[in-house]
């Protein structure tokens, strides 16, 4: 079996959602023992054990970032005084889930993180599942898979379900059942100005849609989402693996491949660098490997693997290793049409790190209008996730290299708000499209003070 994705990326040193911070400065003056009444010893300052171990990204480029107070919520009732402590005195403040915000929008430098990691109950029943938004994707899958349901979501076991489900949420089943935003019923959410509202198809509409895709921490913090669910599939995992020299030739036959596939193929293309680039696939197919292994073969001949798993199973393989994070630098784009694989290759020959993780798009993804929901890119054949380590060269040194592969892909302006880059050209087009009007007129009605406004916010 192979190196699953996210186990590449942390055993590469390379390796899931960006929510928001406010604006202004923490003063010395901040009357943090106001709402320490209202919390108690969950209100974490800089001098009480453990503020270094809770504040600590996933990505550790922003390892030096120092909030003046983590906020160890349990209960929508702790989220509603932070906003309202946060917006009386003016301090930026910042929801977090997995802590898995590319950019650590989740750790504003002097302001004040609202915690949701002790929201994470997880209750199916039936077709739905009323899921915490600070929980993490492993402890989602088992209670869901345990109940033998399935819920599209993402592959690392400790991204949060918040940030992936606000931003889009891509899956290897997602061709299938589609993006885990598209799954969602309701969201309890405080909103800026202290009131816990149900957002739904009959109660705040608007604020509904924009939920579904338009990024975390652009209208308020949501506490609970509910999920619609279907009876877990059996699924065949894959693996192809080719020559070193063969990456234009594999990525270009994928995306033919891909563009044929039936719903229930889901598969990705990694190219990685090295003085000649290198490329593998791998997926997951939604049935039986003897209905699989045909489809397999009008990829070009290659080493390859397979086993059928249950849903859990599959889940469980794709979580990887436990991982605390480590330095990276990683940008995205959206590939509408055929991108030559020779350009592919040329960016990452010579390149000592790094890789491109193209996602498969097409199916139940495509097939919802493009304004539908907040997430704009339903006409995308891929994904595609730049990520390179920032180990052994500078944060700006890695950034040059990302940027240029980047660009180098020719895919417009766009890119996918989970994978969140503060450097990202044009971000608020590339991430929100055409629906990006709309969600600026959700944001000042929900957030009009900008109380969580951050350098890449609505």
């Amino acid at each position: 079996m192979e190196i699953n994705r996210r186990t590449f990326l942390q055993t590469s040193a390379l390796a899931v959602a960006g929510l928001g911070m406010g604006t202004g400065t923490a003063v010395a003056d901040t009357n943090w023992a106001k709402l320490r009444k209202r919390l108690g010893n969950r209100l974490v300052l800089p001098q009480n054990p453990g503020y270094d171990q809770l504040r600590m990204p996933w990505n550790h480029v922003y390892a030096h970032r120092r909030p003046a107070a983590i906020a160890r919520c349990v209960r929508h009732e702790d989220v509603q005084a932070c906003l309202d402590f946060a917006s009386h005195e003016r301090i930026p403040v910042a929801a977090r889930s997995g802590k898995h915000s590319y950019a650590a929008y989740s750790l504003p430098e002097n302001g004040l993180v609202v915690d949701l990691a002790g929201i994470a109950a997880v209750d199916v029943a039936g077709r739905r599942a009323r899921v915490g938004a600070g929980a993490q994707l492993l402890p989602v899958y088992e209670a869901i898979g345990a109940a033998g349901q399935a819920l599209p979501a993402g592959t690392c076991r400790s991204v949060g379900i918040g940030g992936l489900t606000l931003g889009g949420g891509i899956s290897v089943i997602g061709r299938k059942y589609g993006l885990t935003c598209d799954r969602l019923v309701s969201a309890r959410i405080v909103t800026p100005d202290g009131c816990l509202r149900t957002a739904s198809a009959h109660e705040e509409p608007d604020l509904y849609w924009a939920l579904r895709g338009g990024g975390g921490g652009n209208f308020g913090i949501v506490t609970q989402f509910t999920f619609r669910t279907d009876p877990a599939p059996g699924l065949t995992v894959f693996a192809l693996s080719y020559p070193r020299a063969a990456s234009a030739d594999v990525f270009d036959a994928w995306q033919e491949w891909m563009a044929q596939a039936p719903d229930e193929l889901w598969s990705s293309c990694t190219v990685e660098a090295g003085p000649v680039s290198s490329a593998r696939v791998g997926g997951a197919y939604v049935g039986t490997a003897k209905n699989l292994v045909p489809l397999l073969d009008r990829m070009p001949p290659a080493e390859r693997t397979f086993q059928e798993m249950g849903y859990l199973e599959t889940m469980r393989y794709y979580a990887g290793n436990p991982s605390s994070g480590f330095p990276f630098v990683a940008s995205s784009r959206m590939l509408r049409h055929h991108v030559p694989g020779s350009r592919v290759a040329a960016l990452m020959d010579g390149q000592r790190d790094g890789a491109i993780l193209f996602d498969s798009f097409g199916g139940a993804l495509n097939r919802v209008a493009p304004d539908a929901t907040a997430f704009p890119h339903r006409d995308a054949r891929t994904s595609a996730q730049i990520f390179f380590g920032a180990g052994d060269r500078t944060e700006a040194e890695t950034r040059r290299v990302v940027a240029a592969v980047r660009d180098g892909l020719g895919a417009g302006t766009t890119g996918y708000v989970n994978y969140i880059d503060p450097e990202m050209p044009d971000w608020p087009t590339a991430y929100y499209g055409r629906n990006l009007a709309r969600l600026r007129r959700v944001a000042r009605r929900y957030d009009p003070d900008r109380v969580l406004a951050f350098p890449q916010g609505l």
